[in-house]
């Protein structure tokens, strides 16, 4: 039975106070909802009010974001999300983990590291494996951590280019029909691997390597009948590959290559007939080796909490609409 508790929780100093409550203290608001606590600031002290297990999770998570205060990190909402989610699966305790390594400096010099523990998983799956599949919702951060390891590697020198396609289904992957040349036709269906780039790398950068063919980006039509070697390679959108595409493109792999696949099952534009290759390469490929499958929940979603609630809320009313038909 849990009992009601209070503990205070001292603030060391301003740059503290200033990192721990957010702009008019709305970190603070995100952890009593979080939570489901009762906290107030006052001067260096913040008061916890709640349930015992829930108060001492709360000035657990509170050190952890000191300790982070502390190190030059300066902390966003996201970081308090992560925090919560942690302490809710017993993690918390391998938070500071999560940035104690940089994956790369972006162009303008800041230190992209991952935000929670599912990504955590994904980008150490990469790293040991040949290929790996990122499967799980919007916002986790799966095609813009993909490009961050292929940037990486490509600096390293362990790959000579980096390969980014994704089907473009909504254009019936013939692209016969629209106007334009290639490019004009493929890139509303790319524009989230350029913004990833571009954060990266910048845009002057990417167009750079683009010119050089250094990074390549194409439709999946264009990987048919291709061996790529030393090269990493990123399936985006693989939800929407039929059973034969997934095949013809796993089957491109190369020497001294790798692959990333990531996809969303519960977001598929296939036509009805058709079966989605990611669902098929799950039961097929999850035990042979030199393979991973890293699956994100809505836990997992990188953006304002509330987002993974609205996944949640879609979540449970699709299966009561399926279980009531």
């Amino acid at each position: 039975m849990s009992h009601l508790k209070e503990k205070i929780f001292k603030i060391e100093n301003a740059e503290q106070q200033t990192g721990l409550l957010g702009a008019q203290d709305n970190y603070l608001d995100l952890l009593e909802e979080g939570m489901d606590v009762n906290l107030r600031a006052f001067g260096d002290e913040i008061k916890i009010n709640g349930e015992d297990e829930k108060v001492d999770d709360t000035m657990e998570i509170l050190r952890q974001l000191t300790h982070l205060i502390k190190t030059g990190i300066r902390i966003n909402s996201t970081d308090i999300v992560s925090a919560m989610k942690m302490a809710e699966r017993g993690t918390l305790e391998y938070f500071q983990d999560l940035y104690s390594e940089t994956l790369l400096r972006d162009f303008k010099g800041h230190a992209i590291r991952v935000k929670n523990y599912g990504q955590r998983q994904y980008t150490h799956a990469i790293r040991n494996n040949d290929i790996t599949f990122g499967i799980g919702p919007a916002g986790t951060g799966k095609t813009y951590l993909a490009v961050v390891m292929a940037v990486a590697a490509l600096k390293r020198g362990d790959v000579e280019r980096i390969i980014i396609t994704r089907p473009a289904v909504e254009a019936g992957e013939s692209l016969g029909f629209l106007p334009g040349d290639l490019k004009e036709k493929v890139d509303p269906y790319l524009r989230p691997i350029y913004d990833a780039l571009h954060a990266v790398l910048g845009k002057e950068h990417t167009e750079r390597l683009m010119d050089r063919g250094t990074i390549e980006i194409a439709p999946l039509a264009y990987m048919r009948g291709r061996t790529l070697d030393g090269a990493f390679i990123i399936l985006d959108e693989a939800q929407n590959t039929t059973v034969m595409q997934m095949k013809m493109f796993l089957t491109r792999l190369g020497f001294g290559s790798k692959m990333v696949v990531n996809g969303d099952v519960s977001q598929i534009d296939l036509p009805r007939n058709a079966k989605s290759g990611l669902k098929q390469a799950q039961l097929v490929l999850k035990d042979v080796k030199h393979i991973e499958f890293i699956e994100f929940a809505a836990e997992d979603v990188v953006r304002h909490p509330v987002v993974g609630l609205i996944i949640n809320a879609y979540d449970k009313f699709e299966a009561e609409e399926k279980g009531s038909k």
